[in-house]
């Protein structure tokens, strides 16, 4: 069995991680799978990319910008949530491309941003190959937005998009919905939601009709995200040992969608309890050193971690993963730091709930509810048995998102499309 993944980047974000871990999964698992994209980072011989000379590579630049330039002008030259949106307008057409020739099954991971157009995404489902879509986020069945936030527009029609400015009825996120109506309608494609979250929250989607909608979560090697000694992981960051360490972050550690707000406010309660004065705030990502200017407990930045082993130091070195996002499908770091035994809280929304199980191995707080992100933080740290809840986290990902589990999953997925496939 020959499975083809696609994303837009190999590495960069938390869908190619997760496709790419996929991949490794599935050719570890009996099945030979390899990833196509447009931004290739790594040597891996088994993901290829688009971007084959230099001039392809500028081409496949100015479609990206391209698509930027028409979001903006949409937008009446507003940069407010550029990258919120996609409209898929342009895009390479891959559908002679040597790898899609010979695969079983074609499967989309996140495919924006000027690397699969609609009108491609069409091209590749004429071959009559199966096609598989795993749901990152939630724009394949919304008019053009990533995560819609208080908008249930998609349920019936999208249109008078709340992230745009321009205020039509029949603005780009109605046509470019009718676009992908017009597509689920006419071609057999199967939707894998991350967390039941989203595929629950697609089935509600107009725009799919009677796809066929399932879940099955992204995997983790769990000979990677291991539990290790502390003391060590902390000497290696030159964190204290005295104090009780909080970890967050994100690709931009200042991302509104990601929760700072709620960081702050959760910090604000702490100060007020014993509690903080044993506390440290470790940030990681982009621009984390503007955080240490806003929380009134101390904060140590450690800037953008660049390989897996120091993430895995990472969260080995601290006493909790605190993800206070507004808006999350499956994250990848509450799966990497519960396999390294690290408890998290987080907001009762999205795909987070699935992963954090209430007081069993972290803490799931009432969404947007400061103070209750800070009881679930003291609660943690305190109140509760920390090397049970640590045990459990770690037990959590092996019973559900091991390379082995998940790729079994996918086998019999893609097995039963192609037998039916070739009825």
């Amino acid at each position: 069995m020959k499975v083809l993944l696609l994303n837009t980047s190999e590495k960069t974000g938390g869908a190619a991680i997760a496709c790419h871990r996929l991949m490794n999964a599935l050719n570890t698992n009996g099945v030979e799978a390899k990833m196509l994209v447009r931004d290739k980072q790594t040597d891996n011989p088994s993901v290829y990319t688009i971007n084959t000379s230099s001039f392809r590579k500028i081409i496949n630049k100015w479609r990206f910008m391209w698509e930027r330039f028409v979001i903006f002008a949409c937008n009446h030259f507003s940069k407010k949530n550029l990258f919120s949106v996609s409209i898929a307008n342009t895009g390479t057409n891959i559908s002679k491309h040597p790898l899609v020739k010979e695969a079983d099954i074609i499967h989309f991971h996140w495919i924006n941003q000027g690397f699969l157009s609609i009108k491609d995404i069409v091209k590749l489902t004429h071959l009559g190959k199966p096609i598989v879509w795993t749901m990152h986020d939630q724009w394949p069945y919304t008019g053009l937005c990533h995560y819609v936030g208080d908008c249930d527009r998609f349920a019936n029609h999208c249109s008078e998009c709340p992230q745009m400015n321009q205020g039509s009825l029949k603005d780009k996120s109605y046509k470019t919905f009718n676009k992908k109506k017009n597509f689920f309608a006419q071609n057999n494609v199967t939707l894998v939601g991350c967390s039941n979250w989203i595929a629950n929250q697609a089935s509600q989607s107009s725009l799919l009709g009677k796809t066929n909608i399932t879940s099955i979560p992204n995997p983790i090697d769990l000979t990677l995200y291991h539990p290790t000694k502390s003391s060590d992981s902390r000497k290696l960051f030159r964190l204290p040992d005295s104090k009780k360490l909080i970890l967050y972050g994100a690709c931009k550690a200042t991302d509104k969608r990601k929760g700072v707000d709620f960081l702050i406010s959760a910090c604000k309660q702490l100060s007020n309890n014993t509690i903080s004065l044993d506390l440290t705030i470790v940030v990681f990502g982009a621009k984390s050193e503007e955080l240490s200017k806003l929380i009134n407990i101390p904060v140590i930045n450690v800037g953008y971690i660049h390989s897996t082993e120091q993430m895995v130091q990472l969260y080995n070195a601290v006493d909790l993963f605190l993800i206070p996002s507004l808006e999350d499908n499956l994250p990848n770091t509450i799966m990497e730091a519960m396999a390294c035994g690290t408890p998290c809280v987080g907001f009762n929304t999205g795909g987070i709930p699935e992963m954090i199980d209430h007081r069993t191995n972290g803490y799931v707080a009432n969404y947007k509810d400061a103070e209750d992100l800070a009881n679930g933080i003291h609660w943690v740290l305190e109140d509760a048995d920390y090397a049970q809840l640590s045990q459990n986290a770690r037990k959590k990902v092996e019973e559900h998102y091991s390379e082995t589990i998940v790729a079994r999953m996918y086998k019999e997925l893609y097995g039963n499309l192609i037998e039916n496939n070739n009825r």
